[in-house]
């Protein structure tokens, strides 16, 4: 995974971003509540919270962490150009490259020596702008490439499915505790989830063994599921996992992990179904959570 550099100096300009932001661009305004489609000419207020792909890692124009970027090819700068096709748009992408959302899951990774630059509660959700009007939230996918990873090098012992449902669970209270954060950070604000899919179906999991993709499958279901729960916390999700052209090889660059530009595209179109008034109802089961054995 990408590793950030410099992290304190990045801090350092996350904490003036987020103070100057609630100066330079509070609106008093704002709803206490999300409610319907968007008025398509009122300002939007975006807030990004994720990972590498926040960036655009794997896009033909990647971005820097917390420049404007306003040419980049992945997801969030692509949203945030086609809202400013009928309205302002102020765009606020906090997203770490490496980070885990999970603080329990930075714990575990830290433990069995991967290097995990942050994680979204502790240093994402405290940098939301109390303005921002829309934020959308993509992780996860660290989390389970870590988690993996520990399990590989002995973390679970001899019970891989009882370790699995645990650290599932506590993503789950880690995630609860981030998508309250944000509400409690940005009351007026639209909170959109993106779900994940089968991690184990990816092309940079194909040469894994069977067993090790079978742990990555369960590990992403599970996560999966926890993310579809956030709805309970007012966020609507976006689904990843049962979407049968998540898996399509065309959208994925070089590494097979992160999207190319047809990928990135493909989820800014999504998000912007959503913004944009569409339902979104995820599955609660479908073929791509069965493609490899159960644990």
């Amino acid at each position: 995974m990408i590793e950030i550099l410099r992290p304190r100096a990045f801090y350092v300009v996350l904490a003036a971003l987020a103070a100057g932001a609630c100066g330079l661009f509070d609106n008093n305004d704002a709803p206490t509540s999300p409610s319907g489609p968007r008025d398509p000419n009122a300002p939007v207020f975006y807030t990004a919270l994720g990972a590498s792909d926040a960036v655009g890692v794997g896009a033909s124009i990647a971005c820097l962490p917390l420049t404007a970027c306003e040419d980049g090819t992945g997801y969030v700068p692509v949203i945030a150009r086609r809202l400013r096709a009928t309205t302002s748009v102020t765009l606020v992408n906090i997203g770490i490259p490496g980070a885990v959302l999970s603080p329990t899951i930075h714990d575990i990774a830290r433990r069995f020596g991967r290097d995990i630059p942050a994680n979204f509660v502790e240093r994402e959700m405290p940098f939301v702008p109390a303005n921002s009007t829309l934020v959308t939230i993509f992780g996860g996918g660290n989390d389970a490439n870590a988690l993996g990873e520990a399990i590989e090098r002995g973390a679970a012992g001899a019970d891989v499915r009882g370790y699995v449902d645990a650290q599932v669970r506590a993503f789950g209270s880690d995630f609860d505790r981030l998508v309250r954060g944000v509400r409690d950070r940005a009351a007026g604000a639209t909170i959109i989830v993106l779900n994940l899919p089968n991690f184990a179906m990816l092309p940079y999991a194909s040469g894994y063994s069977a067993q090790r993709r079978q742990v990555l499958q369960a590990i992403s279901i599970g996560f999966s599921r926890e993310a579809n729960e956030q709805r309970a916390n007012g966020a609507i999700v976006v689904d990843l996992m049962c979407d049968g052209r998540t898996y399509e090889p065309g959208r994925f660059s070089n590494d097979g992990f992160h999207p190319n530009d047809a990928g990135y595209a493909a989820l800014a179109d999504k998000v912007l179904e959503v913004v944009n008034g569409a339902g979104s109802t995820p599955p609660a089961s479908c073929p791509p959570m069965t493609t490899f054995p159960a644990l």
